[in-house]
């Protein structure tokens, strides 16, 4: 008790001299809504953040200022003002802040993900999306997701009643993923604790963590979050280290090398061209995993979500495919180009339901002044793309689920046009966007294909509930189950 009394008046203190003595800067800054002395603005966010950001902006601006503890932030909440940030200025905002849970388990932030922007990052985002990410190395494991996918399949005709549509989609992202990181299924790797020790780093890295905003916080450790953090991190080193090993006893062909053999040949050789070592293997393979599983299960989720709920847009997504497929063979990935409303239906349910709604945090590297606004070093931002994507200004209709608004439209989502964009935009751009539009409307198709889908207990399309659960991923609140009935003639 008497530590906690201590850092309390320690933060207060502080926060009197920043106030009080600190210089007085005559430029002008964001506006925004008055915030509490130490805590800031902590106290106006609730369970959907990207929600009440919004409110907040509707009454400041698109470019918004407030304070979360001592980390002075900017909101963003229109696409003039992300394509300031993200691309006027990407130079500028495009390193990330210090994240004790990126720390511990990113190896001191070594991964993409959260890395600072710097020689390192850019030498190793290089190398991953040359020799992990590249439509070549995608391709490269096509069979492997026909396989997967074909699995869940022969699984889901054998059901009768209602099946956790939630907890397949999630299973099968997550074997895919680990078949082309580790060699083996997700759920194989059970045996030596895996899978629970990701789902707690997620868990951990999305709690709200002292040390990230109050100063001298993280040595005491009040919540306990670091203790569990530098635990975790102990235990997924040793797991990955043993994978690591037992690659390197077994000879493979170049044909079936998966993304570890990929980074341990590099390793050996000495090509990367810049530091790399044993760490900085283990940091981008948590990262291939964690951002790689969640992120395409939820997207699918979703999109069979908006699906159901809207049989008209199910059925003609259904007769799209049948043209291009016919009712006597399975989906492929040759097919997904040609199938246009496909796309549109992904555009719109990531649209609706971005995966991470207020992206990932950028920090400023230095000064800058944007819109006539200043910045100061070390600020954060956030880009609410959740607000952007339901912008009223931009979108007709926009909390409607209407995948025809793209038709004969120029809006891509690939992170040039600001009115759309799931994956972020600039340096910090989504690099493993291509594997993951490629796996969502590969296994959406298959799905929407295969198989009529019915909601359980005669509950309308419209009952359908479709409350979300904000965190790192954001995704549905509660599994969603429906019945399948196949309806191939294969």
């Amino acid at each position: 008790m008497a530590s906690i009394w201590a850092v309390l008046i320690a933060l207060v203190v502080a926060y009197a001299i920043k106030a009080f003595l600190g210089p007085k800067s005559k430029k002008k800054s964001p506006p925004g809504p008055r915030g509490l002395p130490i805590l800031g603005h902590f106290h106006l966010l609730g369970s959907s953040p990207h929600r009440d950001l919004l409110n907040l902006a509707r009454k400041h601006g698109p470019i918004m200022g407030i304070r979360f503890g001592f980390v002075p932030t900017v909101v963003v909440t229109s696409p003039s003002a992300a394509a300031l940030i993200l691309k006027s200025h990407d130079h500028v905002f495009a390193s990330r802040p210090k994240n004790d849970a990126a720390r511990y388990i990113g190896y001191d932030q070594k991964n993409l993900v959260t890395g600072p922007y710097g020689p390192y990052w850019r030498n190793m985002r290089k190398l991953c999306t040359s020799e992990l990410l590249s439509s070549h190395r995608i391709t490269h494991f096509q069979p492997m997701r026909n396989a997967e996918i074909a699995l869940m399949i022969g699984v889901l005709k054998q059901a009768n009643n209602a099946v956790d549509l939630s907890s397949r989609i999630s299973t099968l992202s997550g074997d895919m993923n680990c078949l082309m990181v580790f060699g083996r299924k997700y759920s194989d790797l059970e045996e030596i604790g895996f899978k629970s020790v990701i789902s707690e780093t997620m868990e951990l890295a999305a709690r709200f963590n002292l040390a990230d905003y109050f100063p001298y916080v993280g040595a005491l450790d009040l919540q306990g979050i670091n203790r569990r953090l530098k635990h975790l991190s102990k235990v997924f080193d040793g797991i990955v280290e043993k994978i690591l090993l037992s690659h390197a006893e077994k000879q493979k062909d170049k044909d079936d090398e998966d993304f570890v053999d990929t980074m341990m040949s590099i390793l050996r050789s000495g090509s990367a061209g810049f530091e790399f070592d044993r760490t900085h293997v283990k940091a981008i393979l948590l990262d291939l995993l964690i951002a790689g599983t969640d992120t395409s299960s939820t997207a699918i989720e979703w999109t069979m979500s908006e699906l159901m709920r809207h049989p008209r847009v199910m059925k003609k997504l259904q007769k799209e495919i049948e043209a291009v497929v016919g009712l006597d063979g399975m989906v492929n990935e040759s097919h997904l180009d040609k199938l246009e409303y496909l796309y549109m239906v992904l555009k719109e349910t990531l649209r609706l339901h971005p995966v991470a709604p207020l992206l990932i945090p950028h920090e400023s590297m230095e000064d800058c002044e944007v819109d006539g606004y200043h910045i100061p070093k070390k600020s954060q931002i956030i880009v609410n793309a959740w607000a952007i994507m339901r912008d009223p200004n931009i979108w007709p209709d926009p909390d409607t689920f209407n995948p025809e608004r793209f038709m004969e439209s120029d809006i891509d989502m690939r992170g040039q046009d600001f009115r759309l964009i799931p994956f972020g935009s600039g340096r910090r751009g989504c690099p493993g966007m291509l594997l993951a539009l490629t796996v969502v409307r590969l296994v959406v198709a298959q799905l929407v294909h295969c198989f009529d889908w019915e909601l359980p207990g005669g509950m309308a399309p419209a009952d359908l509930d479709m409350s979300e659960h904000f965190g790192i991923v954001t995704n549905r609140a509660n599994h969603l189950m429906a019945i399948p009935r196949y309806r191939l003639r294969i």
